[in-house]
């Protein structure tokens, strides 16, 4: 854990000071207590996840931060149909196709053999 000017970043490598590490393998937690207590008392705001393992260290009191997002709600296709309101459901469903007029009709292609020739004139 590193205090870092809000203009640099942690990856940066030039870092304040250096207060403590954490290792989530061995779930080894090594924080100088005393270093954070100061520096949070001279304004630095620690992030969620520093802020989270500070109150497990009980360095510092109060609740946990949730750091992770929020998951919305499953939604089920019932629940989804019961959710419109009765003035808002459609009168009449119609296909796509009837609703094509006769000149955006596709045009469907007929084999050779299946076209229709001219009839031969036949002289008398």
């Amino acid at each position: 854990m590193l205090v870092v000017d809000s203009r640099q970043g942690p990856k940066s490598g030039k870092y304040i000071d250096h207060i403590g590490s954490y290792d989530p393998k061995d779930d080894r937690i090594t924080i100088d207590g005393e270093k954070a207590k100061s520096w949070l008392a001279k304004g630095v705001q620690a992030s969620p996840t520093v802020h989270n393992l500070l109150v497990s260290q009980k360095i510092i009191e109060g609740k946990k931060i949730n750091v992770l997002p929020r998951k919305s709600p499953i939604k089920k296709e019932n629940d989804a149909k019961e959710a419109v309101p009765a003035a808002e459901t459609p009168v009449a469903v119609v296909a796509p196709e009837e609703v094509m007029s006769e000149a955006e009709t596709p045009v469907t292609e007929i084999p050779a053999e299946e076209a229709i020739t001219e009839p031969e004139q036949v002289s008398a």
